[in-house]
């Protein structure tokens, strides 16, 4: 059967912190290759464990102003003195090459991407409980039970935004959630216009 290259799709994914957003964007990649995930610019210095190219390109600051100058990112955002940016060339190069491409952002960035580019998919991924959500966050046992308060009233302002979005995920159960996730993506995948242009040469053979 033979099929044409097509565009890929932007996904947008948001969550509080603790929802398990990370984790199952990870099992999502490791099922399904045809999704990538973009890779921001920052300032923040590096973390043990971190690799340039694969959880951030790490960048100067100037040099990150310069890129700023010249409209080279598609979002940026400023986090506790840190700046975050998504390089607008490549997300876009990516997307041509067929490749659905998800963003893991916030609500603020999410804003800002919907108006630049409205044909987005967006997906919001929430706990089944506040209780949940702070066991999970307690669970880490990286902050103290200050900070936990604070995410978590980050979160409940972070939650109030899920209207904004095209489709809910709720993580009570990894595995169904994972698989809801997983539907969202194939079903889009399926959509007359993708599959048109995926297929054109079976439809012409079909129709002639």
């Amino acid at each position: 059967m033979t099929t044409t290259t097509s565009s890929g799709t932007l996904y947008i994914v948001s969550a509080p912190s603790g929802a398990g957003k990370t984790s199952l964007i990870k099992a999502l990649l490791e099922a399904q290759t045809q999704i990538r995930v973009s890779v921001s610019h920052t300032t923040r210095a590096m973390r043990p464990g971190e690799i340039d190219g694969v959880n951030y390109h790490f960048t100067e600051r100037q040099a990150f102003l310069e890129m700023l100058e010249q409209d080279a990112f598609l979002e940026h955002a400023e986090v506790f003195g840190n700046l975050y940016g998504t390089s607008q060339r490549w997300l876009e190069d990516t997307l041509k090459e067929g490749f659905d491409l998800i963003l893991e952002i916030d609500w603020q960035g999410a804003q800002q991407v919907r108006r630049l580019m409205p044909q987005a998919k967006s997906i919001f991924i929430l706990p089944p409980s506040q209780v949940a959500l702070r066991q999970r966050l307690t669970n880490r046992g990286q902050d103290s039970e200050s900070i936990i308060d604070e995410r978590m009233r980050e979160a409940v302002s972070e939650m109030s935004h899920y209207v904004e979005y095209d489709y809910l995920v709720i993580n009570d159960d990894f595995n169904s959630a994972l698989d809801d996730l997983k539907a969202v993506f194939r079903a889009n995948q399926l959509l007359q216009a993708p599959q048109q242009q995926r297929f054109s040469e079976l439809l012409c053979q079909l129709l002639a």
